[in-house]
């Protein structure tokens, strides 16, 4: 997932590069990969969190984007989980087309996109790459319970590592797609009626990502519904 960070994030960044060589490319779905990347030594993140990242060619070396690490710290690498984009020339299309060995430069980790407690995950197309390290590691210390996933997509082909997912959580893995109606899913919009329905507990936190609009929309109305402003947890 490709998250834009704020003027404040910027500002509270030291940049420290690592060149790093990509050990694995697996395909997740149509066109989403998994990154399996070297782990510099003493490298940790929170799950949820993010780097800067670039391909390490004389063209492509400047051209930072940001990336969430779909890994646990416990993993003997790094990983993302990359959505490319075919339609222009750019980072996640050139990604796309590199090979193992290949090497990319990632700097120091940021976000603000961490567990804080349970609560409903509300993830749109590859927004729900911060949510995978967290899941995961939730699911691995056996604290699961009492999270909810909301993840809407276009098409059931878009859906994200949707057998780890359900056997992470359970029937608290709900898929939405809205660009098909003979789906086997939930066809309906994660907006303010889905969110009345579907949420059983306003004053639980809550975790949103997805496209800028998407964000700024479901977080302005979790608020006119009854959640507190510092339990919506969202990149800012």
């Amino acid at each position: 997932m490709l998250i834009k960070p704020g003027a404040a994030a910027l500002q509270n960044r030291h940049i420290m590069d690592h060149i790093v060589k990509i050990l694995s490319i697996t395909n997740v779905t149509h066109n989403v990969r998994q990154y399996n990347i070297e782990k510099p030594k003493g490298f940790h993140f929170d799950p949820g969190q993010a780097t800067d990242v670039s391909i390490n060619e004389p063209e492509w070396k400047n051209e930072l984007r940001p990336f969430t690490f779909t890994c646990l710290n416990s993993d003997p690498y790094l990983q993302f989980t990359i959505k490319s984009y075919t339609d222009h020339d750019g980072v996640t299309n050139r990604l796309g087309h590199l090979k193992v060995g290949d090497e990319l430069i990632i700097r120091d980790v940021w976000g603000a996109i961490t567990y804080k407690g349970p609560g409903y995950f509300i993830a749109g197309g590859a927004g729900i790459t911060p949510f995978i390290a967290i899941l995961r590691q939730l699911h691995a210390d056996g604290k699961l319970a009492g999270n909810t996933l909301f993840f809407s997509n276009k098409t059931d082909k878009d859906i994200i590592l949707k057998e780890e997912l359900e056997a992470m959580l359970g029937e608290n893995a709900r898929f939405n797609i809205t660009a098909r109606a003979d789906t086997g899913y939930d066809h309906r919009k994660v907006n303010a009626g889905f969110l009345k329905a579907e949420v059983k507990d306003f004053s639980k936190r809550f975790y949103v990502c997805g496209p800028d609009e998407m964000v700024s929309e479901i977080s302005k109305t979790l608020e006119k519904l009854g959640a507190k402003a510092d339990e919506v947890v969202f990149e800012k």
